[in-house]
C-alpha cells in the first residue's frame, strides 16, 4: 500500500478533528453542561513497550487547557461523585446517606435488645452505675455479685464515723452520745438472759465431760451430734434469704467427716470433702435449666462443708490420740479435748465480763460492735490463768507443763474469737441475730460452738509438735 490512500481529508486520523469543530459550534449554540470528556487533552499515552508507571497520566498544563476543560468531579466531593441529577427524583444526597446513620431502632416491650456501648447490660463493667437486681422469689435464681438477702449495705466511706460501744450506744467520733438507733440491716440486739445461760452452759459441759469420761466413742458421737445441728441450722437459715443449697450432701458430709477421721485419721479427709463435691454438683447437673443458680449455690452448700466439718472434724483426729500412737494412753485424747474446751470456754466468759466492764475499743466494729479489744485481752488473761491452775493442780495428766499450757492458752486465745468473728462476720452478711435457737440463752448451736471450728485445727497441730504425754 502507497501512502496516498490516507491523504484525503476524510482519512482516519481527522475525524477528531472534525468532530471536535461539530462539538464546539453545538457549544455554542447551547448553554455548557458539565459532563466528562475523554477528548485527548489527557495527553499522549506512554508506548506500550516502556513498563508501567503506576500512576495516572497527567494532561500538560496550559492556561488556554485550563480555561478550556470542563469541571471534572472529584471523589473527594459530593459523596463520591455522585451528581446530583443521578440522584432520583424528590430525593437528595443528605437523604441518600441518612439512611446509613437513622437512629437504633426502638425495642418494643418483650424483646430483649443486646447490650451495646451506649446502653450497657445490666450490671455489666461498662457502666459503673449500673447494680444488678437482686433476684426476687418469684424468679428464684441468684446472680453473681448480688446478695440474695436484698439488704442494703451502709457505705464504708461515711461522712460521720459512728462508734458503737458495748452498752449499746452510738457516738459521734468527736461528738457527745445520741440514742441508739437501728441501722438497716443490723441485727437487733439483746443481751443474754443469765440465768437462762448458766443453766444451759452447765448441762452442756456435764454431757461433755460425762462422755469424755465413758468413751472416746461417746464424745465422738456428740461431736458429730453438734455438727449435724450446726449444719442444719446454717443451711436452713441461708434459705430463708433466697439460696438454694443442697442440703443433704452438705449435712451428711458435716456428720460423716468427724467420724472417718477418726476411724482412718487425717488421709480420710479429702475423700470426704471430695465426694461431698462431688454430690453437690450432682444435685445441680440434675436441675431443669441454669436458672437453678449452681454456681452460687454450689459455693454455699461447700461453705458450711469446710467450715463446719472439715473443722470439727480435727475432734475426732483429737480423739484418735486416745487410741493410737507411740506413746499409747486411754486419756491422751480425751484429756487434749477437754483442755480445748476449758480454755474456749474460759476465753469467751473472760472476753463477755471484762468487755462489758471496761469495754471502749471496737475490735472489728463493722462485724460485731460489741466485741473490744478490751475483751479480748481479758478473755487471754482468763485462759491462760485457767489453763494453768488446772494444770498445776494436778487435774489433767497430759498437759502438766506449764510452758505446754501456755502455748495452748495463747493459740486458743486467738483464734477462739476469730472463730467468733467469722461467725458473727456471716451473721452480719445475711442480717440475722442468730442461726438458731436450740440452745436456750446462747442462741443456736453454731452460735454456741463457732469458737471451737478454728481452735480444733490448730490445737491438733500444736498437740503434734508438742507431744505433751511424752514429757
Amino acid at each position: 500500500m502507497s501512502d496516498d490512500m490516507w491523504g484525503d481529508s476524510d482519512s482516519l486520523f481527522d475525524e477528531p478533528e472534525r468532530r471536535r469543530s461539530e462539538d464546539e459550534s453545538t457549544a455554542a449554540s447551547q448553554p455548557a453542561t458539565p459532563s466528562f470528556s475523554f477528548d485527548d487533552e489527557s495527553g499522549p499515552l506512554p508506548h506500550w513497550t516502556e513498563a508501567p508507571s503506576g500512576g495516572m497520566p497527567r494532561p500538560d498544563e496550559s492556561e488556554e487547557d485550563t480555561e478550556q476543560r470542563l469541571p471534572v468531579r472529584s471523589f473527594d466531593d459530593d459523596d463520591l461523585g455522585i451528581l446530583d441529577d443521578d440522584i432520583p427524583t424528590g430525593r437528595s444526597e443528605d437523604d441518600l446517606w441518612a439512611t446509613f446513620t437513622a437512629e437504633q431502632p426502638v425495642w418494643q416491650p418483650g424483646e430483649t435488645p443486646e447490650p451495646t456501648r451506649e446502653s450497657p447490660a445490666i450490671g455489666s463493667f461498662d457502666d459503673p452505675a449500673s447494680v444488678a437486681e437482686p433476684a426476687t422469689a418469684e424468679q428464684r435464681r441468684i446472680v453473681i455479685g448480688t446478695d440474695p438477702s436484698g439488704m442494703d449495705r451502709p457505705s464504708s466511706t461515711a461522712k460521720e464515723a459512728v462508734r458503737e460501744d458495748s452498752g449499746g450506744t452510738r457516738r459521734r467520733a468527736g461528738g457527745k452520745a445520741k440514742a441508739s438507733l437501728p441501722r438497716p440491716g443490723a441485727p437487733a440486739t439483746a443481751g443474754r438472759d443469765m440465768p437462762v445461760a448458766t443453766a444451759v452452759g452447765i448441762l452442756l459441759v456435764a454431757i461433755f465431760v460425762g462422755t469424755l469420761a465413758y468413751r472416746p466413742w461417746a464424745t465422738l458421737t456428740l461431736v458429730a451430734v453438734i455438727l449435724g445441728l450446726a449444719a442444719v441450722e446454717f443451711y436452713d437459715k441461708v434459705t430463708e434469704k433466697g439460696y438454694r443449697p443442697a442440703v443433704v450432701p452438705g449435712i451428711v458430709a458435716c456428720v460423716i467427716a468427724p467420724l472417718a477421721a477418726y476411724w482412718q485419721g487425717d488421709g480420710a479427709l479429702p475423700l470426704v470433702i471430695m465426694f461431698a463435691f462431688i454430690a453437690t454438683a450432682g444435685t445441680y447437673i440434675g436441675a431443669r435449666s441454669v436458672d437453678i443458680g449452681p454456681l452460687p449455690n454450689v459455693s454455699i452448700t461447700t461453705l458450711p462443708i469446710v467450715w463446719i466439718g472439715l473443722a470439727g472434724a480435727f475432734a475426732g483426729l483429737i480423739l484418735r490420740f486416745s487410741t493410737t500412737g507411740e506413746v499409747l494412753r486411754a486419756d491422751n485424747g480425751t484429756d487434749t479435748l477437754f483442755m480445748l474446751a476449758l480454755a474456749v470456754v474460759a476465753n469467751d466468759v473472760g472476753a463477755l465480763f471484762v468487755g462489758a466492764a471496761a469495754g471502749r475499743t471496737p475490735l472489728r466494729s463493722w462485724i460485731s460492735p460489741g466485741k473490744t479489744v478490751e475483751g479480748f485481752i481479758g478473755g487471754a488473761l482468763l485462759t491462760i490463768v485457767v489453763l494453768i491452775i488446772v494444770g498445776i493442780g494436778g487435774w489433767n495428766t497430759t498437759w502438766d507443763s506449764t510452758g505446754d499450757l501456755l502455748l495452748l492458752a495463747i493459740v486458743v486465745s486467738i483464734f477462739a474469737p476469730m472463730g467468733d468473728l467469722v461467725e458473727s462476720m456471716f451473721k452480719r452478711n445475711l442480717g440475722v441475730k442468730d442461726f438458731g435457737s436450740l440452745v436456750k440463752g446462747h442462741g443456736g448451736v453454731l452460735d454456741r460452738f463457732d469458737g471451737f471450728l478454728l481452735t480444733l485445727p490448730t490445737v491438733y497441730y500444736l498437740t503434734l509438735i508438742l507431744e505433751p504425754w511424752a514429757g
